[in-house]
């Protein structure tokens, strides 16, 4: 364990949030995301709740403040129902720490899957919220 650092953060997501450049994107994936068909970085986080691990990763990870959207979530497919509380529940835990995030980008199930690919990695956690997935690209550590 460590000071400041939350017990939810193992001890391979914080080596990979580390590790991580400006640029660099990873996927927080719901239960039901084929994560690792798509990625062959990718770091368990059974039990846990996407959101959990926001508030937990938010003061140690910055947004790149110069992409227009750091944050993208998959769209749902016409038809398909959302829970509109979990994209308000994630801008929420990011404007925690970095109140000028923008809004999230919502991109198509297979553009999504392709960012997935090229991604650092992909966290799958427990979450079994459909659409639950969101990607981060890292920005520079403010000084």
């Amino acid at each position: 364990m460590l000071v400041g650092i939350s017990p939810l953060i193992s001890p391979d997501l914080l080596s990979t949030l580390f590790r991580m450049g400006h640029g660099d994107e990873i996927v927080f994936a719901d239960a039901h995301f084929p994560g690792d068909s798509m990625n062959a970085h990718v770091i368990r986080a059974d039990g846990l709740k996407i959101v959990s691990l926001l508030d937990a990763i938010m003061p140690l990870f910055a947004l790149d403040k110069s992409f227009d959207y750091p944050l993208i979530m998959m769209a749902p497919t016409p038809g398909d129902q959302i829970d509109i509380h979990v994209e308000t529940s994630y801008i929420q835990s990011v404007r925690k720490i970095w109140p000028e995030t923008p809004e999230i980008q919502k991109i198509d199930r297979f553009s999504f899957y392709d960012r997935t690919k090229k991604a650092f990695a992909v966290v799958m956690t427990g979450d079994t919220a459909t659409y639950a997935n969101i990607l981060l690209r890292k920005g520079v550590t403010p000084i």
